[in-house]
């Protein structure tokens, strides 16, 4: 654990939708109940639904976290579109509302080599206002950002780490090791499943979505890490891996976080409604969720 500018449970905020506009009251309830568990947020990320946010309303949003957090948690904000100027603008947008770190997305529209994407997020850095973490998710843009790119990247003075999703234990050591390396540049695990393990080979951090309704468990999950007691973290991985279950389990990823919203609600966080092209489920599901996590103690 070394960059601790950079490092702990950085949890991937919802983003809280009424009215097919962002929630600010809703986000500044929920930004309150991560700062009393101590934890960061990204905004704006995939959990977040990033690249449906408009441009006017994530600053707005950026601006309101930071307000609700009253310096006691760090606002990392996602970074998403497919142009250059279009993301420095975003970036300098969320500069003024005052988030600490931009965590940006490569433009995905294009199959990229791994030149243009050193060449890319070298342009983006150089520009940025605002430190700069890459953010790795095969996922959703179907690239992937080789490790030999991330260890020539981590090199730039305003790329301060990576996130990455990407579920490849190999990769995930490899990227590790990159980080333990150096001094200045931090690796979070985004794959939520194996935050025990990440942090047990020495990751900065992890990122999980379902540190939206318990925060709490991922805070002590990497307390118990940090300091050792794998038996406790790996406890608790197990648990949280429960509750996944309930939102994540055979939907695809923009249903797990209607999914996910459910939950949020049932906790009095924020409401179900998502931002097109994203849609709520069918009641019955909802009802279905609601049983299943009256289950576990969420407090």
């Amino acid at each position: 654990m070394r960059n601790s500018a950079y490092s702990g449970v950085v949890v991937p905020m919802v983003t809280p939708v009424k009215n097919g506009s962002v929630d600010l009251e809703a986000v500044a309830t929920i930004i309150r109940s991560f700062a009393e568990a101590g934890v960061d947020t990204l905004i704006m990320g995939t959990t977040g639904e990033g690249n449906s946010v408009p441009m006017g309303e994530g600053i707005d949003m950026i601006h309101t976290a930071v307000e609700a957090a009253e310096g006691k948690v760090r606002i990392y904000a996602g970074v998403t579109g497919l142009c250059l100027k279009e993301q420095l603008s975003q970036i300098e947008g969320f500069a003024r509302a005052g988030a600490d770190v931009a965590v940006a997305v490569l433009p995905s529209y294009y199959a990229l080599t791994e030149e243009q994407m050193i060449g890319y997020y070298t342009a983006l850095a150089d520009a940025s206002p605002l430190p700069v973490m890459l953010y790795n998710i095969l996922a959703t843009t179907h690239l992937s950002i080789p490790v030999e790119a991330v260890r020539k990247l981590a090199e730039h003075p305003n790329i301060v780490g990576l996130k990455d999703s990407e579920r490849d234990l190999e990769r995930m050591a490899a990227c590790i090791e990159i980080a333990r390396s150096r001094e200045d540049f931090t690796y979070f695990c985004g794959w939520a499943a194996q935050s025990a393990h990440s942090l047990e080979l020495g990751a900065d951090g992890i990122v999980p979505s379902t540190g939206n309704f318990v925060p709490k468990h991922f805070q002590a999950l990497y307390e118990a890490a940090v300091s050792g007691d794998m038996e406790e973290a790996n406890r608790l991985q197990t648990v949280t891996d429960e509750m996944a279950k309930i939102y994540q389990q055979g939907r695809p990823l923009g249903q797990q976080l209607a999914a996910l919203k459910c939950i949020m609600e049932q906790c009095e966080l924020c409401g179900r409604e998502m931002l097109p092209p994203l849609t709520m489920l069918p009641e019955a599901e909802y009802t279905k969720i609601i049983e299943q996590i009256t289950e576990f103690e969420l407090e």
